[in-house]
């Protein structure tokens, strides 16, 4: 499969980390998304219903990392690409989380984690 849908950029609020700052204050995270999925229906017929909403993709990984606190960045990216691959037309996920600040002295950039899952 080589057609996606790319997300990229996508904020939201949440409390997840081994830190107990971080699970007290929160802090903002940031995902982007690759889905795989076959895009030559929707090429065609141009109908959303044919494709998968970047809202609704959106919507999922925000729900996720406002939701159930988890200590790990990668249960957080484990949980987006659960929820996505039950989308009837998604076939694989690449999810990658980051912590734009992390509250480290030794750490000055942002970190991340980065998977893939595919359906089946």
């Amino acid at each position: 499969m080589t057609d996606r849908i790319h997300v990229e950029g996508i904020e939201a609020y949440g409390y997840h980390g081994m830190i107990a700052e971080e699970r007290v204050l929160g802090q903002t995270l940031v995902v982007d998304l690759s889905v795989d999925c076959d895009l030559r229906r929707v090429g065609l017929s141009d109908r959303m219903e044919d494709s998968i909403s970047y809202v609704e993709l959106e919507a999922i990984a925000r729900a996720v990392v406002e939701d159930t606190p988890c200590q790990l960045i990668e249960a957080v990216a484990e949980a987006i690409a659960e929820r996505i691959l039950k989308l009837p037309l998604a076939q694989g996920v690449r999810v990658k989380v980051a912590k734009p600040r992390v509250p480290h002295p030794g750490v000055r950039g942002r970190v991340s984690v980065e998977i893939t899952r595919q359906k089946g």
